[in-house]
């Protein structure tokens, strides 16, 4: 099979069933073989199905991202061949690209209103992987693609690379796995850095926003290492407490509106209450991630910090 016959075949296909396969595996070594981890049927079954009808109804507007990418294609400044090396290197540049998006998710509230889908359970299993947002394509997050097409890749294998980092990062949702060897655990990310990620612990806070590659949170100082003697807490810093499918994913959205609705306000803080980091408001009432850490006795991060992992209220 050449590069090309490769990311033209249907991942799509093949990742369901190793999402699906993966997830009975972790299943049966949590209920039979008492391995660690917990997958309530409630929750698993509203991650399961958002995740399923997640792809449907993105691919429904997935012609925003590759209509961007078709129309900057004419303007490449190279036009690189499809090979091995061309996908190895896209790959690296798109998981760089992943960690930027991945970032912006937590910093700007519009795109955090998607993001937040993922972060809402308060479990930490393969079920919670396939708890997404229904708006990835209407976030504008897509830009970050560009310059991978603008040099050279061709759209299809950019696009092809974002789905085989999303298919790896399905694995890191789990606590079946504990540390894995140091050298993986300094290159790659793995369950336990991704635990971190998902926690709300205030030490935990604005930490491993990697894809594949762990190296961008060592390089970026946004690295924080999973302590056996802090163990992470999932879930939001103000939990939604609820199964219902429509409230998850659109309860960020309702806030931003009633937000910026309000009376009073001017035309800047409208704007500060959709794009700034989460936890932001104009009358300094709610708490970012800098507060929660500063509160919690914890030095800020050596890069700026990102918003806190909450809904405003």
């Amino acid at each position: 099979m050449t590069t090309t016959e490769f990311i033209h075949g249907n991942i799509g296909l093949y990742s369901a069933i190793f999402f699906f396969t993966l997830l009975a595996i972790e299943l049966i070594a949590i209920k039979l073989f008492r391995a660690n981890g917990k997958m309530p049927a409630k929750d698993a079954s509203l991650g399961i199905l958002t995740g399923v009808l997640s792809d449907p109804v993105n691919a429904m507007s997935a012609f925003i991202t590759l209509g961007i990418l078709s129309l900057v294609q004419p303007f490449q400044f190279f036009t690189l061949p499809v090979n091995p090396w061309t996908f190895l290197v896209c790959f690296i540049l798109d998981d760089l690209r992943f960690y930027c998006h991945h970032r912006v998710a937590h910093r700007c509230r519009w795109v955090w209103a998607m993001h937040v889908v993922h972060h809402s359970s308060q479990e930490y299993n393969l079920a919670v992987a396939l708890r997404q947002g229904w708006t990835k394509h209407f976030t504008g997050t897509m830009l970050f693609k560009v310059p991978l097409v603008l040099i050279g890749f061709d759209p299809i294998m950019v696009t092809f690379c974002g789905v085989l980092n999303a298919s790896y990062q399905f694995m890191l949702h789990t606590e079946t796995v504990n540390k894995l060897p140091r050298w993986v655990e300094a290159i790659f990310n793995t369950p336990s850095h991704h635990r971190v990620h998902h926690a709300s612990n205030p030490r935990y806070l604005d930490a491993n926003y990697a894809g594949t590659l762990i190296i961008w949170d060592r390089l970026f100082g946004t690295f924080v290492a999973e302590d056996e003697a802090d163990r992470p807490v999932y879930g939001l810093v103000k939990n939604l407490n609820t199964f219902n499918l429509f409230k998850v994913l659109s309860h960020e959205y309702i806030g931003i509106a009633k937000d910026v609705s309000q009376k009073g306000l001017t035309l800047f803080q409208r704007f500060c209450y959709v794009f700034a980091p989460p936890g932001w408001s104009h009358d300094g009432s709610r708490l970012s991630s800098t507060d929660i850490k500063r509160a919690a006795g914890i030095g800020a991060p050596s890069v700026d910090p990102v918003a806190a992992k909450t809904s405003p209220p």
